[in-house]
């Protein structure tokens, strides 16, 4: 593994205050870093759990750190450009040298390094109660399986670092053996955290910042359904697992153990005014004033729009032709692009012969006003800072119900709460009690609806998010079909009479490996057992 990955002293894990998240972080550490002596009281707890947050956001924030969503069949990306790292993504084509993936790598060993200093030093604290040190250890471990969950489905077989020691000569672990840690982590962290935190910075408005109970129950849930998929394809049994998992945080949020509850209206998850008090939000990572990590409102432009764009990312043209109409839609895009000619345009227009490098639609769930802290107006060709405020959301609760309808309907069932679930989320993506979906259903149809209401729910929110639509579709071994269907490159009608398609192309032949990512080159030189 890199230097950079083992050599993060603890020294770098304290002063990762520098990356803060939410005014985490607010201690000096006092050059005290020695694991022994590190731990005298309650405050250097706190100070360690903290610096462990700021790895998190410092590392969890950006898209060079979750690069592999592009294989997803909701974003693609510019043909041209400085996107060329973003781009081999998109094409199913990654080298080993590819420029952003030492920060795929790293990031997440950045985490594990840090969960690994709490978890096997923090027992040490003297003068502490067993339930603080208890809910500090239980956090690490989640974030230690948060990571090698990122990092298993990235990268496939990983070593697993579990001690502080540096180990260059650490051997891969097969698949399985790195879920079964992930599951391990997680059960610890499940019966560590709260139900609900109290005191800042753990929980502000009411709501949880930290971990809790509830987003370990959810993230349980996914973890059983990409078992159950590919590659491990364990089944039904692991189907019926990530049910009663997903369940149990359905039904403590109907009956009042959890706050969660779904938003009344869909342009309200995303929007500014629900930023600090969105029930909905199971887990998210929180950037404040004066942070970089968040890049989101720029990156999703295209360049050619009147308020800046970097044309990161954009939505692929099936995906926002198959996307339902109604409000989740409508808050979904950015109903007209204005570009630089100052004009309001449809997002296909385009001039004869073609003038414009991208012609696709754009995602609006990330984006704020040019006055950071306020709503986005599209109308307004006032230049966007590169950063903003927004929180990104890991887990959601509309997320967790469409989880249990679909793992409910591939382990052979139909029930009427996964019915019922279901329909909470398409009722207010249609703005109305359409109640498109029913027991009437067979269990195949209530898994896709849920497969795609998933999708539609999340697409093109990636950066942070437990489960993006590549995940969905990685355990659901589609990648290679939308592989096949960015060969073709078909012309899709947007408007009447209007044909538009994507503007990178994909060439090759599938092979498996394209699921994964290839381990970075530098590392491979110094641990050899990476070798691609």
């Amino acid at each position: 593994m890199k230097t950079r990955i083992f050599k993060i002293l603890l020294g770098a894990i304290m002063l990762s205050g520098m990356f803060s998240c939410d005014q985490f972080l607010t201690e000096d550490p006092k050059g005290r870093l020695a694991s022994q002596t590190f731990f005298t009281n309650k405050k250097d707890l706190d100070l360690v759990l903290n610096s462990l947050y700021s790895v998190v956001s410092s590392t969890q924030g950006s898209n060079t750190t979750n690069t592999n969503f592009l294989g997803g069949d909701d974003v693609s990306t510019h043909p041209a450009s400085n996107k060329i790292s973003l781009r081999q993504h998109d094409q199913y084509d990654v080298p080993d040298n590819n420029a952003w993936m030492p920060s795929m790598w790293l990031g997440h060993w950045r985490v594990v390094k840090a969960s690994n200093f709490i978890i096997n030093n923090a027992a040490k604290t003297p003068d502490v109660s067993e339930t603080d040190i208890r809910s500090a250890i239980a956090q690490a471990h989640y974030w230690r399986a948060f990571s090698y969950f990122a990092l298993v489905q990235t990268f496939g077989p990983v070593p697993i670092m579990l001690e502080e020691e540096i180990n260059y000569e650490a051997p891969l672990v097969p698949i399985e053996e790195i879920y079964s840690m992930v599951l391990e982590d997680l059960k610890i962290a499940e019966q560590g955290v709260p139900i609900q935190y109290t005191v800042e910075p753990y929980a502000r408005n009411g709501m949880n910042i930290a971990v809790s109970q509830g987003a370990v129950k959810a993230s349980l849930a996914y973890v059983y359904m990409a078992m159950a998929g590919w590659p491990l394809n364990k089944g039904i049994e692991y189907y019926q697992l990530a049910a009663a998992k997903a369940k149990e945080v359905i039904d403590g949020a109907d009956n009042g153990t959890y706050y969660y509850t779904l938003l009344d209206e869909y342009w309200k998850v995303y929007s500014w005014e629900y930023n600090e008090k969105n029930s909905e939000v199971l887990l998210g990572h929180r950037y404040y004033q004066n942070e970089w990590t968040n890049w989101a409102p720029l990156a999703d432009f295209l360049q050619d729009m009147a308020q800046g764009g970097w044309n990161d990312t954009n939505c692929e043209i099936k995906f926002w032709k198959e996307f339902p109409e109604g409000p989740r839609k409508e808050a979904s895009f950015i109903p007209k692009l204005l570009l630089t000619d100052g004009e309001l345009h449809d997002w296909w227009y385009d001039t004869d012969p073609p003038s414009r490098a991208v012609v696709a639609p754009c995602f609006a769930k990330t984006v704020e006003g040019a006055v950071r802290g306020t709503e986005f107006d599209y109308t307004d060709p006032t230049p966007l800072m590169m950063v903003g405020d927004k929180m990104h959301q890991v887990i959601r609760l509309s997320e967790v119900y469409c989880w249990y309808a679909e793992a409910v309907g591939r382990s052979g069932q139909v029930n009427a709460q996964a019915v019922e679930v279901l329909n909470r989320v398409r009722n207010r993506a249609d703005g109305k009690a359409s109640n498109r979906y029913s027991t009437a259903m067979t269990p195949e149809q209530l898994a896709e609806a849920a497969y795609d209401e998933h999708g539609w729910e999340i697409g093109g929110y990636y950066w942070c998010g437990f489960a993006s639509r590549y995940r969905d579709m990685f355990r659901m071994y589609r990648v290679k079909d939308h592989f096949e269907f960015r060969k073709q490159n078909p012309l899709i009608e947007v408007a009447p009479g209007i044909f538009r398609n994507e503007a990178v192309p994909v060439t090759g032949t599938w092979d498996d490996s394209k699921m994964y990512c290839p381990y970075p080159n530098g590392d491979a030189i110094l641990n050899p057992n990476l070798k691609n």
